[in-house]
């Protein structure tokens, strides 16, 4: 499987370059891991299809393929991303279902002596920086914003905000102990089981939810289809499942 970065996906948008076998997928950061195996499970059952992925923040990804930049598939971190997306009419919203969930979590560094136990915690004059996604952009902001609102603690957490432009910066910084602490999904705390460690589970107003579509432009809308009918299917979710991704 292979993997272009964006300056290569925008190479292929403006030459029309894309091979006809190339499958695209846009997925949000925090799918990297496990769309990485979805790829190779679905390359294996399609002989003489490359499934091309492509992470980035999900309001990243959408402003690519509104841009023109080639995708077949968009799969996004929250609604929020995806309703972007409908109102761009950058995806068919015909083929809009939910096939993941997810949870916020407070991580801190896994060798971090300070009292963190929960949010609340961050308000100590101790705790110095806090990494977050920036909500603008990035889901797992926009969910660290809300569920921090809720809890009457946005205002404290965000004067010590560190903003990442996606979850797994935010994460990244609190593995390099450049920060005291921050908010990531459950399912990128574990692959950093030696470096961070989770604080707390963080209560969202809303479910954390992963929504796929076909793109509006893609030029293979059958394969496209074909690849999110396996990424929900049995075997689909099963990969998801060992990663950590719940059923929506």
């Amino acid at each position: 499987m292979r993997f272009r970065p964006l300056v290569a996906l925008l190479l292929l948008a403006g030459t029309g370059g894309a091979q006809a076998a190339d499958l695209v997928v846009s997925a949000a950061a925090s799918l990297t891991d496990a769309f990485q195996a979805v790829g190779k499970a679905y390359e294996a059952k399609h002989p003489g299809t490359h499934v091309v992925l492509n992470f980035a923040a999900s309001d990243v990804l959408l402003r690519q393929i509104a841009s023109g930049a080639p995708a077949d598939v968009f799969a996004s971190a929250d609604e929020t991303a995806m309703d972007k997306a409908v109102a761009a009419k950058a995806i068919d919203p015909a083929t809009r279902q939910d096939f993941a969930a997810n949870r916020l979590v407070l991580i801190v560094p896994h060798d971090s002596t300070a009292a963190i136990n929960g949010p609340a915690d961050l308000k100590a004059a101790t705790v110095k920086r806090v990494a977050y996604g920036d909500p603008a952009s990035v889901p797992v902001g926009r969910y660290t914003r809300a569920a921090l609102e809720q809890q009457g603690l946005w205002d404290a957490v965000e004067a010590k905000g560190v903003l990442a432009q996606n979850v797994r910066q935010s994460l990244d910084y609190v593995a390099r102990g450049e920060v005291d602490a921050g908010f990531v999904f459950a399912t990128d705390a574990t692959i950093m089981k030696d470096k961070v460690r989770v604080a707390a589970t963080v209560p969202t107003p809303k479910p954390i939810t992963y929504p796929i579509a076909v793109v509006a432009g893609s030029k293979q809308p059958k394969d496209a289809a074909a690849f999110q009918a396996f990424v929900q299917s049995a075997e689909g979710r099963g990969i998801l499942a060992g990663f950590g991704f719940e059923a929506p």
